[in-house]
């Protein structure tokens, strides 16, 4: 296990190793988080296989077979974490596990995967992975069997990019992601952080696990201006049993056409009802984005975006914290592994900055939406106050249930 931090060289080792293997070994697995990972990273990647190999030894790539093939007939076969009962059956003899800790169902694929190393005499897997101090890194780490390289960014500092060096090392050195992605330190709970990591794991669940969902909605929380940072896209679920069920996070860095047509295409995948955005700090253009996307999407027969809008003005730290509580109740639940979210979540102390992660605030406000309609239909109605006329229901509910109707039709 090759445990380093980004820029280390990891694939460019993972690479070579393959390579290597195909000399002698028939058969391998390729793996990495994504289908798209193992095409782009470990196959087609600047510091990828068909990158490394020498010209007399160059495999062939057959994309549609999901496989690389050597000259002297060994084979490589490319798999997805995201399907790991793809990996039930095929047995190899060695194989190139890239970035396990981003896999999303992480134990599931690699069970599958482990199950199918028994060709040959002593079936062998490279893992190469920046660290999080998930359950099966821990694990690793503790295994006599797993040999680690450990190793950090500045290792290979002289040979990456001076806007690297500029940009990202410069902002994250000496900070708490900085020592895991950097540094490569499996980090442990940090005292003040918004969310302990064994709470996460504890109450993690598999897609088959999820009950029946009253309501699914995307969180949206828009970068700080049009052209602006990372923007947090979360989808979440409220279920039968009053839990939440964090379904996806497809944070990343937009263009604001792009943030609406990805808020919608979430909202299409997961069926969820709405998108809620957060409508503070002059972050207006985002509401005029959604609403001009949604008409080039639907024309105008839809009616208005489903959109529902949120003030966080109160403060980020207030409004997380009851968010917190219900990861402490073990009343949230992360489908498979979400790596960045579960990183903001674990590292980010409100005490130590106002600035709020945005991945965090995109959650925060699709959890609270179903808090308060969770609150909504748990509330109370005191006996006391209570005037039946023969053995009717209550008039306040009858009341909430026609207003309720009114608002359907």
């Amino acid at each position: 296990m090759a445990l380093a931090g980004r820029g280390w060289g990891k694939t460019r080792t993972g690479a070579e190793w393959s390579i290597d293997k195909a000399r002698t070994q028939e058969r391998g697995a390729l793996i990495g988080p994504t289908a798209a990972d193992v095409r782009d990273i470990l196959v087609e990647g600047e510091s990828g296989i068909l990158a490394c190999a020498p010209a007399v030894f160059r495999p062939e790539y057959q994309p549609s077979k999901r496989r690389l093939v050597y000259p002297n007939g060994s084979i490589q076969t490319l798999y997805s974490a995201d399907e790991p009962d793809r990996l039930r059956g095929p047995q190899h003899h060695y194989g190139w596990f890239d970035e396990l800790a981003a896999w999303r169902y992480m134990q599931a694929a690699w069970d599958m995967a482990q199950l199918g190393m028994r060709l040959g005499d002593h079936p062998q897997i490279c893992i190469t992975t920046t660290p999080r101090p998930l359950t099966l890194i821990k694990e690793l780490l503790k295994d006599p069997e797993c040999v680690t390289v450990r190793g950090s960014t500045y290792d290979n500092l002289h040979n990456l990019a001076k806007t690297f060096r500029r940009s990202v090392v410069a902002k994250y050195e000496g900070t708490t992601l900085g020592r895991q992605e950097l540094n490569a330190e499996v980090l442990e709970d940090l005292p003040g952080a918004l969310v302990k990591r064994v709470h996460i794991d504890t109450h993690r669940v598999n897609p088959d696990q999820v009950p029946e969902l009253v309501s699914v909605v995307v969180g949206l929380d828009p970068a700080g201006t049009s052209k602006g940072d990372e923007t947090g896209l979360v989808v979440t679920g409220w279920g039968v049993d009053k839990h939440h069920y964090v379904l996806a996070d497809a944070s990343r860095r937009r263009s604001p056409d792009e943030t609406a047509r990805a808020a919608y295409a979430l909202r299409e995948q997961y069926g969820a009802a709405r998108v809620v955005v957060e409508d503070n700090g002059g972050k207006d253009w985002i509401e005029n984005v959604l609403q001009r996307v949604w008409r080039d999407l639907h024309g105008d027969d839809e009616g208005p975006a489903p959109i529902q809008r949120v003030n966080a003005s109160q403060g980020k730290r207030l409004r997380a914290q009851p968010v917190a509580m219900l990861y402490e109740q073990g009343r949230v639940h992360h489908v498979g592994v979400l790596p960045e979210l579960e990183d903001q979540l674990t590292t980010w102390i409100p005490e130590e900055t106002t600035v709020s992660p945005d991945r965090v605030d995109a959650l925060v406000h699709a959890v609270t939406h179903h808090m308060l309609r969770d609150r909504a239909q748990s509330a109370l109605i005191s006996p006391h106050k209570a005037v039946r006329k023969g053995p009717g229901i209550h008039p306040a509910i009858a009341a909430r249930r026609a207003a309720a109707e009114r608002k359907a039709s």
